[in-house]
């Protein structure tokens, strides 16, 4: 990793533990103002002061991140989109650039590639392409991995072999579906030779998703990348809180219940 990574990459993990709690908030694209994201600067405050480690946003929201409070938060441009309205959203173009990122403040990029689309090869054409800007400029890269595509189901295997696909093509972090148990994600955790964060997917009750937290930092993952789960939580300032104490002191999924909903 080059000078420019190195210091970069500080800014979007927590410098103690080592590990990240990140909020993807790049759904707006794909799914429209939905609950949670209709007032964005609200919501980025609500999550800087759960502590979160760094957000994820379009370039065109990214003036929403220069926050109207003291504490900072890692700003990580998305570079890829689809939206649910595309005959094929599993295809995703790219619709930024490393280049552009930096000029914007970025502390990092990241991009969605879905392993067993029909385009998959257009993507994997371009992550490739988006490592090497990164290389060039120091900007760290973090590759959202799904196994995705027809007649392509979501297991250890699939989910292995789309973090390995990430790494192999110059991802700095990567983020994946979690397996459903710490013992099956270690097998993905190990199979990956670069940080491997959980994504949260669609809303879960609170007991379930911090479970998968528990779990995940069980395997060894480097932190969690959970949108939905924070943002439209009832209380996603408290929620973010609990998400940091598991990441970055090692909480139980028990206590983190009770504190969330003392």
């Amino acid at each position: 990793m080059n000078v420019g990574k190195k210091i970069r990459i500080k800014r979007i993990i927590n410098r103690t533990s080592g590990k990240t709690v990140i909020v993807p908030m790049d759904h707006g694209v794909s799914m429209g103002p939905i609950p949670g994201l209709e007032d964005i600067d609200k919501t980025v405050n609500m999550v800087i002061r759960g502590g979160a480690n760094a957000a994820v946003v379009h370039k065109g929201i990214v003036t929403s991140t220069n926050r109207s409070e003291d504490t900072d938060i890692g700003l990580i441009v998305h570079l890829s989109a689809s939206t649910s309205l595309n005959p094929e959203p599993d295809r995703k173009i790219w619709v930024c650039d490393v280049e552009e990122a930096m000029a914007l403040g970025a502390d990092a990029v990241s991009v969605h590639v879905n392993v067993g689309s029909q385009s998959e090869f257009m993507m994997l054409e371009a992550l490739g392409k988006t490592a090497k800007e990164c290389n060039r400029w120091g900007m760290p890269l973090l590759a959202m991995m799904y196994p995705r595509g027809k007649n392509i189901q979501e297991n250890v295997d699939t989910i292995k072999l789309a973090a390995r696909v990430g790494a192999e093509l110059g991802a700095d972090i990567i983020k994946c579906p979690y397996t459903g148990s710490p013992e099956s994600f270690e097998a993905v955790v190990r199979g990956c030779p670069v940080p491997v964060v959980i994504a949260g997917g669609s809303r879960l009750g609170d007991e379930e998703t911090l479970n998968m937290i528990e779990g995940a930092m069980k395997a060894g993952a480097a932190g969690l990348s959970m949108g939905r789960n924070a943002f439209q939580h009832e209380n996603p300032e408290r929620f973010v809180n609990v998400a940091c104490q598991m990441v970055h002191e090692g909480l139980s999924a028990t206590e983190a219940l009770k504190r969330l909903r003392a």
